[in-house]
C-alpha cells in the first residue's frame, strides 16, 4: 500500500521501513503496543490551532502529552489548542488515526518534542490508519523542517 506520506518520503529519497498493524484502536500508544515498540519512539501527529487561526503540528511520543503553554511559546503564539477532528482532517486531508505531517494537504509548521528527537529512529504515521514509517530521526526532521522544542508536559 502506498500513501501520500510514503510518496512524500520516496520523493526525498530517504530510507524507511513500513510497519503495518490492524487498526482497531486509535492512538500511538496502541500502535506501539501491537507492534511491540517502545512508546517513546512511536510518534503521534497532533494538529493544533493557534490564536491567530493558523494551524501547526506537534509531534509527541506515545508516552507523552503536549503542553499547550510550551507549544505556544515555541511557536511564537500566545495560545494554542487542539484542532477539532474536523479541522485536522480538513487541513491535512488525512483521517484521524492516520494524520501525518508527511504528505499532508497543507504544509504546516512542525514542532517535534525534544525528548522524542533524542532517539536515533522514530516511527510515525504514513498517512493511513495502521500504516507507519520507521525512519531516522534526522531524516524526519529534514523532511518536515521540524523545530525541536520542549513541548512535553512535565
Amino acid at each position: 500500500m502506498t500513501t501520500r506520506g510514503i510518496e512524500y518520503i520516496n520523493n526525498r529519497a530517504l530510507p524507511y521501513e513500513v510497519l503495518t498493524y490492524r487498526h482497531e484502536v486509535k492512538g500511538a500508544r496502541y500502535a506501539a503496543e501491537v507492534l511491540d515498540l517502545p512508546p517513546e519512539i512511536v510518534i503521534k501527529s497532533l494538529v493544533f490551532r493557534a490564536d491567530d487561526g493558523s494551524f501547526l503540528f506537534a509531534l509527541m511520543s506515545a508516552d507523552g502529552s503536549v503542553s499547550e503553554k510550551k507549544l505556544a511559546r515555541a511557536s511564537g503564539h500566545k495560545r494554542v489548542s487542539p484542532a477539532s477532528p474536523h479541522d485536522a482532517q480538513r487541513i491535512t486531508a488525512y483521517l484521524v488515526g492516520g494524520i501525518s505531517p508527511l504528505g499532508a494537504k497543507r504544509r504546516l509548521p512542525v514542532f517535534l518534542d525534544r525528548a522524542a528527537a533524542s532517539h536515533p529512529e522514530l516511527v510515525i504515521n504514513a498517512g493511513a490508519r495502521g500504516t507507519l514509517l520507521k525512519l531516522k530521526t534526522a531524516d524526519l526532521i529534514t523532511a518536515t523542517d521540524a523545530t525541536i522544542a520542549d513541548i512535553r508536559i512535565d
